[in-house]
């Protein structure tokens, strides 16, 4: 089973932070997931919400600014360790070490391409996010983007989406990079026969999701968002081909390996 950095190791740092990736990045784990938006001046950016009030205390809406003018905000402002976070062997209090930045900017998809693609190995699981004003084009910017990077015949990219449109955007616009389409937990009660509308290539799940549905899961199965041990514990005993967690070393204490 492979074990995904959600958000950059959001359980210990500041969510898609360059903190966040680097650290996850040093992890013996399969690879590390964003989001991504599009700034007014056509810049792919890592983050996951519509405003940035909940990660720097700003209302700046992503779609109506530029990436240099979000690149000026602290999104590590309103972070805090978590006291009540579950221990590992590689964090024993919980807590990350102390002394570290407090000052975190935006990434750019660029930047984070370039950060993953500095290891031999690491994936990058991509979540485009919808409904957006950008509609088609955020997945026109990130394919230019993709392709700038010679890197849309990878195996180490993914997209991923709630969206089947952009699914089968993707599909047309890239054919040769995986993609999972997430399942919302509602989607049971207008699609109950759960055909897969979008023709991904994998199908995500959440965890209540793969607990009450186990016959969804295929042998290309993405589950979000798995923090509890004996939910990674179930994961890998039901078959989860990648599971999206905020604590990998936790995971990696848990169901060994994240490279399975």
């Amino acid at each position: 089973m492979h074990i995904i950095a959600h958000r950059g190791f959001n359980g210990r740092y500041p969510e898609m932070s360059p903190l966040a990736y680097e650290q996850a990045l040093t992890l013996p784990i399969h690879g590390v997931e964003c989001d991504v938006r599009l700034t007014r001046d056509g810049q792919v950016v890592c983050t996951h919400d519509r405003t940035m009030q909940r990660v720097a205390g700003d209302p700046t809406v992503v779609s109506q600014a530029t990436a240099g003018q979000l690149k000026k905000l602290n999104i590590a402002q309103t972070f805090a360790p978590n006291p009540e976070a579950p221990t590992s062997s590689r964090y024993p209090t919980g807590l990350p070490p102390a002394g570290q930045p407090l000052v975190q900017h935006l990434l750019t998809l660029d930047e984070l391409l370039d950060m993953v693609f500095a290891t031999d190995d690491k994936h990058l699981y991509i979540e485009t996010k919808h409904p957006s004003r950008a509609g088609r084009m955020l997945e026109e910017q990130l394919v230019l983007r993709l392709r700038y990077h010679n890197l849309l015949q990878s195996r180490r990219i993914h997209v991923i989406s709630f969206s089947h449109v952009a699914m089968r955007r993707m599909r047309a616009l890239a054919p040769k990079i995986e993609t999972f389409y997430l399942r919302r937990d509602w989607e049971a009660r207008v699609n109950p026969k759960d055909v897969r509308l979008s023709a991904s290539k994998g199908l995500g799940l959440s965890v209540a999701r793969g607990h009450s549905s186990p016959w969804l899961i295929t042998d290309n199965t993405y589950m979000w968002t798995v923090n509890e041990p004996a939910d990674m514990v179930w994961a890998k005993d039901h078959g989860i081909s990648v599971m999206a967690t905020d604590f990998p070393d936790v995971a990696l204490d848990v169901v060994g390996s994240g490279k399975l």
